[in-house]
């Protein structure tokens, strides 16, 4: 297992590690606001719309080729930037590396479920998430201090050499998983699939929780700046939400496995802590901005091993990769429309109302989650 959680690891500090400290690249790398923004959604843009070719790609070869291969890709990606060194070469690295993440990120997510029984889901995915987190608080940090010993290119280099030791790594330890035989699937029995609610609920959680944390990392440091606060202060925030997200990721997965918790209480009670959260960080001061972080990064870590574990378990094992993607593909949704309503609505009002605006719909959400589980329970007598 430790390879995959590397896996999810480098995915994690490759997104963050990058996007967090371009703009500060200096001027030969991004030479405007308008770059800046290219290349930032570059990376989501090819995850959005490759993951779930990839997922269904892994159902139909194994997931492992599939993951070796996207971490042999993504270190080969990195690499472009190392060598060449300009900024034309920035944009097909910083492309080939968000490829190359949508191939072995849901093909990690596919092995986990794979090579373990139902019976330990919540507690490997609850691991897996944890060394994500890890990825995500570590990259904006450990990024800024490569930037500032290397440029860029020693960013690059290192995530070159992470990925390729990750992929030798996978290659000694990871079993064979062969694809297993696939019952022919119209894109009806697909479309019915995608929208029955043992899916949807589960990944509109997953989302939302997205959609919340985006914007807490996004936005709270804003607040903070409007209301006095310095960086380390408004950095701090930022850690205390990401921490909290880390730390429970693995405690709701034992919960989940051990049957003190249920996925649709943990999905509910998760949505609501972020939304929560998001009323919270529309109090002034830093007592607003830690509750808001210490909330919504509770709920996000509650809610994401959680919606991944029961997604795996309500797959039928030889379309765990396409579930995988598709549901990554949500993720992918929530990180970039949580941001995009709170600004949004802070442009036409304040950011104030931006945050409860976001909030509404995670309590919205939360209803629907609770309607949702209600009748895949009454389909399921």
């Amino acid at each position: 297992m430790w390879p995959l959680y590397a896996a999810g690891f480098t995915t994690a500090f490759g997104a963050h590690g990058i996007a967090a400290n371009l703009g500060g690249a200096g001027k030969g790398a991004v030479t405007s606001l308008l770059v800046l923004g290219g290349l930032l959604a570059l990376y989501d843009g090819a995850e959005v719309v490759l993951k779930p070719v990839f997922g269904t790609v892994a159902d139909r070869v194994g997931a492992r080729p599939v993951l070796l291969g996207g971490l042999v890709a993504f270190a080969a990606a990195s690499l472009v930037y190392v060598l060449a060194d300009s900024p034309g070469w920035l944009w097909a690295a910083r492309l080939g590396q968000g490829a190359a993440a949508s191939a072995f990120s849901p093909a990690a997510s596919a092995l986990v479920a794979r090579l373990n029984p139902a019976a330990k889901h919540g507690r490997v995915f609850g691991s897996y998430g944890f060394y994500k987190s890890i990825g995500y608080t570590l990259g904006p940090l450990l990024g800024g201090v490569l930037v500032w010993a290397g440029g860029l290119r020693l960013l690059f280099a290192v995530l070159a050499v992470l990925a390729a030791a990750v992929a030798v790594w996978a290659l000694v330890t990871v079993p064979v998983v062969a694809p297993l035989p696939r019952a022919r699937q119209t894109l009806l029995d697909l479309a019915r699939r995608l929208t029955d609610p043992v899916f949807l609920v589960p990944t509109a959680a997953l989302a939302g929780a997205t959609a919340a944390l985006s914007a807490g990392v996004g936005f709270l440091p804003v607040s903070g700046a409007v209301a006095g606060l310095g960086t380390v202060a408004t950095g701090a925030a930022v850690s205390v939400l990401a921490g909290c997200a880390a730390v429970v990721q693995p405690r709701a997965g034992r919960a989940l496995d051990a049957g003190r918790l249920t996925a649709g209480a943990g999905l509910t009670a998760g949505l609501l802590l972020a939304a929560t959260g998001l009323a919270c960080a529309m109090l002034p001061g830093l007592t607003g901005i830690l509750l808001a972080a210490a909330l919504i990064g509770t709920g996000t870590g509650l809610i994401t091993p959680l919606g991944f574990a029961t997604l795996a378990s309500a797959t039928p094992q030889e379309r765990l990769g396409q579930t995988m993607g598709a549901a990554e593909l949500g993720r992918e949704l929530g990180d970039a429309g949580g941001p995009l309503l709170v600004a949004g609505v802070a442009a036409a009002a304040t950011l104030t109302y931006g945050f409860g605006a976001l909030a509404v719909v995670l309590g919205c959400l939360a209803t629907g989650v609770v309607a949702g589980v209600r009748r895949a329970t009454a389909g399921s007598r």
